[in-house]
This record gives C-alpha cells, structure tokens and sequence, in this order.
C-alpha cells in the first residue's frame, strides 16, 4: 500500500430519527475529506415522487409498480449535500410532515429498498476518498463490507427534544410518538429493518453535545485508517 494517499475508507452511519446522525455524519465527512450520502434523503425523494404523482401509498402493489420510475441523483459534497428527482430540486419538499408520515410505509416496500440500495452502492462506489453514508440498514444491508459502522443511539427523550427543535415549535410529546411509532415500523419491517450490525460500535448520544459526538466518530476513522 502506498503511504502517500490514505486509503479510501467507507463508514457507515445508522441509528433512529434524533440521535444526531445528519448532523454528525455531515461534519465527519467534512472534516475528513470524505464524500457524504444521506440515504433517508433517498427515501423521502422517492416517497415525494409517489405522493406527487398520486401513487396510492396504501398499495404496496401500486408502490413497487412504479419503484424504478423515478430518477433520483444524491449530490454527495457534505458542506452543500444535494438532492433531485427528475432534475427537479427536492431538498425542502421532502421534508415535509406529508412526506415524513409516509415514508415508512413506501420504504417498506421490497421492490423501493431494491432500487434505493442499489442507487446507494452505486454512489458509494464511486466515492474516490471514501464515504459516510448514513441511514438505517447501511451496515447491515447497504454495506455490510464498510469499513467501519458506527450506531448512533439516545433516549426517545433527547431524540424527540432535538428532533422538536429541528420542527420548529413541534409538540415534544407528539414528536416522541411520531418517533417511536416510525422506529417500531422500520425496526420490524420484513426487507432490511432498522438494526445494529454485530460489528458495529455503538455510541450513546443522550449525554453528549453535537461536537463531541463529531470528535467520537472522527477518532473511531482515524484510528481505523490507521490500522488499515
């Protein structure tokens, strides 16, 4: 190996909605020189494209009929992360409560996890210096060969407080409920639930601050580049 340029390295990142996983993989990748993908982003696009062309969200049938129809491109420099469907830019549409309550049940459906997980390995391959890509079956499914896998978790509490915070004046409580509700739905999903890789280092967030956090996961890549 050459000791010139470090080697590429691929870190998965994956945990529940509010544990800080945007935020941290972001600034990771940044810091780091690596590229970034944010795969729920992925997800909410396809689910805006089926909320937008009146695909019944109800009918897994109707869903998967049309899982390879949209086209879907992931801009993955971490300071300006990207994201198109058909050429249109879709960053604040697909953040929306009307996305957000719906993407569960069409990322649920195995055709939409096909499509999505091959976009997403695609994207990873072509990383040159490497990637954080973040979601929540990357270790497990996406790419269980990364390099180093990172679980983030905190209490249902500090999650709803920094994800209520991210809603501008959301309920607290409510914001809980919607959390948990969509954990329960994509932990017991049959095709590729929300899951810990065996492999995987989990940090507790609930305690932390943002940067440290950041410095955690830093230190976990370098030392892992180190070792390569």
């Amino acid at each position: 190996m050459e000791n010139g340029a470090a080697q590429p390295v691929i870190v998965a990142i994956d945990g529940p909605a509010g544990t800080g996983k945007s935020s941290t993989s972001k600034a990771v990748a940044a810091q780091l020189g690596l590229s970034y993908l944010d795969t729920g982003a992925q997800y909410r696009a396809i689910t805006w494209w089926m909320v937008t062309n009146g695909i019944d969200i109800e009918d897994p049938t109707a869903i998967a009929d049309v899982a390879g129809k949209a086209e879907i491109v992931s801009g993955t420099d971490p300071a300006h992360p990207t994201i198109t469907v058909d050429g249109v830019d879709v960053a604040g549409p697909i953040r929306t409560q009307e996305v957000s309550s719906r993407v569960s049940a069409v990322s649920a459906v195995p055709e939409v996890r096909a499509r999505i997980t091959e976009l997403q390995r695609s994207v990873a391959a072509a990383a040159e210096r490497g990637i954080v890509v973040e979601g929540r079956d990357i270790g497990t499914t996406v790419l269980p060969d990364a390099d180093l896998k990172i679980f983030l978790t905190a209490s249902p509490e500090a999650r709803a407080a920094r994800r209520s915070g991210e809603l501008k004046n959301a309920d607290v409580h409510a914001t809980r409920e919607a959390l948990i509700k969509r954990d329960a739905a994509d932990s017991s999903r049959k095709t590729s639930p929300l899951a810990k890789a065996d492999d995987a280092v989990e940090v507790d967030t609930t305690e932390l601050t943002l940067q440290q956090v950041i410095e955690c996961v830093v230190t976990l890549v370098e030392e892992k580049r180190a070792g390569k």
